[in-house]
């Protein structure tokens, strides 16, 4: 099951607010954003959070390459077994949240054409500093790459490769 904050079409950002009593007793839960969607992914940002002193965002691109025998690339596409990725995104995000003491996690990974220069994941997170933010975004990159089913082809001008793990 997935927790996301829907934000509001207004010029507001949207503040969590977190009490204080209950702070003090036991940390609240982390929020977690965690999605596939066709086609390029783009920065959104992230419900506003007053403990909320770091957040730290990864875009990973498609870049400009050039293969010997095949020539420039022109996508990646991008396939997965949709169930059992998102079930596996939700469980790194929840452990890399509490190892790390996140606010909030949100991934959202391409499925499909991600022509170059277009992103094909977003992988966000906020915390109460900086250094956990930048730890915990390293490793959620690490274990989504090493362990959810999504597969990445590379188009290029006169052939295609497939390459393991997103």
């Amino acid at each position: 099951k997935r927790n996301r904050h829907s934000k509001k079409e207004t010029d507001t950002p949207n503040i969590i607010e977190s009490d204080t009593a209950d702070m003090a007793s036991q940390p609240r839960p982390p929020t977690f954003d965690i999605r596939l969607v066709q086609g390029p992914v783009s920065y959104e940002p992230p419900p506003t959070y007053r403990d909320g002193g770091g957040e730290n965002a990864f875009l990973g691109r498609t870049r400009e390459e050039l293969h010997p025998q095949c020539g420039e690339l022109k996508l990646l596409r991008y396939e997965a077994k949709e169930s059992m990725a998102l079930k596996l995104l939700l469980e790194i995000a929840q452990e890399t949240a509490t190892k790390h003491g996140l606010i909030y996690v949100r991934m959202v990974h391409a499925i499909g054409d991600v022509p170059v220069g277009d992103a094909s994941i977003l992988c966000q997170v906020v915390s109460g500093h900086r250094k956990e933010t930048f730890q915990a975004t390293a490793e959620l990159m690490d274990k989504l790459k090493s362990k959810v089913p999504i597969w990445k082809q590379e188009v290029w001008e006169s052939g295609e490769t497939w390459q393991d793990g997103a």
